[in-house]
């Protein structure tokens, strides 16, 4: 099991009101699964993914990444497990603006003290990966919106980390561009990337193996269907 979560909650006061952002969640992840989480605004997904990706602590219950308890981790574990185990994809792209493809997918590689050659060669594989051999050397206002994305895609997996996950990652691009992104995430989990995806579109919730949907701070519904290419 990937992630194991047990009676997540998350609990915010607002003077003498107390609102509950996620309200005892159950949910376990497997290892190359794809998973969409769905739900209104205020639903609690955004909390979820927040939690997911180690960028906020719960108040309460429990949370296991790949075997690791991370409830109880401070700031700067956090952030080692952040920079390890998770790639972020985000609706606005998150580059440097006058930096090359190659430098941004380089990032994450410098925090984790990876030596210059190294960083160089795995971003080259990443940018690859997403089909972006041949821009590397451009900055990212010489790209489409789509080609930024791949650029975050290949920054997101360049750590090789345990999870993608992805927050509205085609909420700024257009249909065909999205098509696009979508159609290398499913490359991606085809070839054993765990996915999970935040999104309030059900058409880009689709191109997910299961469906989890959120409200009111718990999941309503947990939903799988049948691997693409999977004969039964």
């Amino acid at each position: 099991m990937l992630i194991s979560i047990r009676d997540l909650r998350k609990i915010y006061r607002m003077g003498e009101e107390e609102v509950r952002a996620l309200d005892g969640v159950d949910l376990d992840v497997e290892k190359a699964e794809y998973l969409a989480i769905m739900g209104p605004s205020g639903s609690g997904k955004s909390t979820l993914m927040n939690l997911i990706g180690c960028l906020d602590t719960p108040s309460s219950g429990t949370y296991i990444l790949n075997q690791q308890a991370v409830a109880g981790l401070d700031d700067s574990e956090l952030a080692h497990i952040r920079n390890q185990e998770i790639g972020f994809v985000f609706q606005t792209f998150n580059l440097l603006a006058r930096t090359t493809a190659l430098a941004n997918v380089e990032l994450p590689l410098i925090y984790a003290r990876v030596s210059a050659s190294k960083r160089r060669s795995l971003a080259k594989e990443a940018l690859e990966k997403v089909g972006l051999g041949d821009r590397m050397k451009h900055q990212p206002n010489e790209l489409s919106g789509g080609q930024r994305q791949r650029v975050a895609v290949a920054r997101a997996l360049v750590n090789k980390p345990s999870i993608l996950l992805a927050d509205e990652p085609t909420g700024n691009l257009d249909s065909r561009t999205s098509n696009e992104i979508m159609s290398l995430f499913d490359e991606l989990n085809t070839a054993g990337h765990t996915i999970v995806l935040v999104t309030h579109e059900k058409d880009i919730a689709t191109h997910a193996r299961r469906t989890v949907r959120m409200l009111d701070g718990k999941v309503v519904e947990d939903t799988n269907k049948q691997p693409r290419g999977e004969s039964s």
